[in-house]
């Protein structure tokens, strides 16, 4: 698969994935100081914006270093356990659909462009992979350690 059909399917993939998960483990830590189903999900939502902010600078051939910043201070100000999971589904949703416009007006000579965020040269190609590869990760934890 290409990066576009990547991004759709994994869209997908995710939402039927986390729309099978009971009820009663939304708001479920497996441990103390854990995040909650919702609240990673928010830190997908979070963590996208923040990759495809990267990618749209890095595609404009931007040279400015970005910063990193700090997840678990994003987690812990989103109020995510308040909002309802048919909500953060669909801000995700609309989210990818953002990501996937951006990605998809970008030419293979855009895709190899780059630029350094968090101290780490990275293509604007590879950010694209990385929003997809970071909600797998999280769609593993889900099951290894929610489930």
């Amino acid at each position: 698969m290409d990066l576009l059909e990547e991004l759709e399917a994994s869209h997908h993939y995710f939402i039927q994935f986390v729309q099978n998960i009971p009820m009663e483990k939304h708001n479920y830590r497996y441990d103390s100081g854990k995040w909650t189903i919702k609240e990673i999900i928010q830190h997908l939502i979070d963590c996208e914006r923040i990759f495809a902010y990267r990618a749209l600078r890095f595609s404009r051939n931007d040279k400015t270093e970005l910063p990193g910043f700090d997840q678990d201070s994003y987690v812990a100000n989103s109020d995510a356990n308040q909002r309802h999971l048919k909500d953060l589904l669909m801000e995700f949703s609309l989210v990818r659909h953002t990501t996937l416009a951006l990605f998809k007006s970008f030419s293979d000579e855009i895709l190899l462009r780059s630029g350094t965020a968090t101290g780490f040269n990275v293509s604007v190609r590879a950010l694209g992979f990385i929003i997809v590869a970071h909600q797998e990760h999280h769609k593993k934890i889900f099951t290894e350690r929610y489930l």
